[in-house]
């Protein structure tokens, strides 16, 4: 008895010692965000103070580029006298500047477009009934990969009822934290010699105005006739359409000029376009994430949830702007459908089963190879993310049925 009794108080001895020690290895991470935390204010005050500025000198160039784009040439062209006296002093002026006046203010030939892509998917025909009417298109399919994988999926109730017990048992809240990146501060010096430049500058948009004006006519047909049945195709086409542009001196500055350029609809693509390629990426990094066994259990477990958190968060931002874009990209002959619950978003939440297999069978193998784990608190992880994931995808597929057997086992075990 007394053996037992001094094997008991050991164990206890050192799960409290390795408490203790996971207590100052947080509160010194916390120390660690809290001054984190501080000086990202300070960087975010910076920036809003340099955005301020940044606003009141485009202001101060919008109003002298709309006195100076017009006036006459010989206003530009001073006497012998004159102009060798603005040499010099151009010479000292712009001598620290990136650019100099000459290559942009010299006329440029017209612009020859590349042809727009082709679509990806031709709309068949449909013929007409007798009563004159057409018949609607049948809806797209599913891709055969996420229809059977969606037939796959079965909810499991031992999944609610393990986490309902461990939550009970535990007795506490998860605390979730998350750090929000701050961009990179713009460089200011860059920012005031390009406006210090506004002489040229505003003449370089003068030359584009004049010259481009067929190029800049053909792009405007083009995107207001622009009906793609695709996602992809409207992001083939908005990446063309940047390329296109790019040719311009400063797009929004000379695209104001033509009352016939559809700002609302090209806007509204890259919207379409750009929201769809982060979505495709952002399951595409899920769907072919692999645990790496030589990453720390801790770390391992932290990448994993991050992921989740992403994709969380973005499906219930698309979810949340579905209803007003979805009636924007109807208007303006733009695919909406891959916003539905049966398009991007069930391929991301198949992509979340893969990450809850992931995370499920690296706590099992935490659990077989380190004896001197917190078994509960651990266990406890595991099922919280395998519930979290259960409720977003409304099942499991097979694997994650069998990892969380495997979890369930040592459940038991620990009981």
């Amino acid at each position: 008895m007394m053996r037992e009794g001094d094997a008991c108080v050991a164990l206890l001895r050192s799960k409290l010692h390795g408490l203790v020690e996971r207590n100052r290895s947080l509160e010194e991470e916390n120390k660690q965000l809290r001054h984190q935390v501080s000086r990202l204010k300070g960087q975010v005050s910076s920036l809003e103070g340099q955005d301020t500025d940044r606003k009141m000198l485009w202001k101060k160039l919008d109003n002298s580029s709309t006195g100076n784009s017009y006036l006459k040439e010989k206003q530009f062209v001073p006497n012998n006298d004159a102009k060798e006296a603005m040499d010099l002093n151009s010479t000292s002026c712009y001598s620290r500047q990136q650019f100099s006046r000459a290559p942009l203010v010299r006329s440029r030939a017209p612009r020859v477009p590349n042809p727009p892509p082709s679509p990806t998917y031709i709309q068949p025909t449909v013929n007409a009934r007798k009563e004159g009417g057409m018949a609607p298109p049948p809806p797209p399919p599913l891709p055969s990969r996420l229809l059977k994988s969606t037939k796959a999926v079965q909810r499991v109730p031992d999944v609610v009822e393990l986490y309902r017990l461990l939550v009970r048992r535990e007795g506490k809240n998860d605390a979730k934290s998350g750090s929000m990146g701050i961009p990179a501060a713009t460089n200011s010096r860059e920012m005031i010699g390009e406006i210090e430049n506004r002489s040229a500058y505003v003449l370089a948009i003068k030359s584009d105005v004049e010259n481009q004006s067929e190029f800049i006519n053909f792009l405007a047909v083009e995107v207001q006739n622009a009906a793609y049945k695709e996602i992809a195709d409207v992001e083939e086409f908005v990446k063309w359409l940047d390329g296109e542009l790019s040719y311009l001196v400063d797009e929004r500055a000379v695209l104001k000029h033509f009352p016939n350029w559809p700002e609302k609809k090209a806007d509204t693509m890259r919207e379409a376009a750009f929201t769809y390629r982060d979505l495709k990426n952002l399951e595409s990094e899920a769907s072919s994430f692999h645990d790496d066994r030589r990453v720390a259990t801790p770390m391992a477990l932290k990448r994993m949830q991050a992921l989740q958190d992403k994709i969380e968060q973005s499906i219930h931002n698309t979810e949340r702007a579905r209803d007003s874009a979805s009636g924007r990209y109807k208007d303006l002959k733009i695919p909406w459908e891959w916003m539905l619950d049966s398009g991007i978003i069930s391929q991301l939440k198949m992509a979340s089963l893969k990450l809850a297999r992931e995370y499920m069978s690296r706590i099992v193998n935490a659990l077989k190879s380190d004896p001197f784990t917190n078994d509960e608190e651990l266990l406890l992880q595991g099922v919280r993310f395998a519930f979290r994931i259960h409720q977003l995808a409304g099942g499991f597929d097979e694997g994650c049925r069998k990892a969380f057997q495997e979890l369930k086992m040592y459940a038991s075990k620990s009981d």
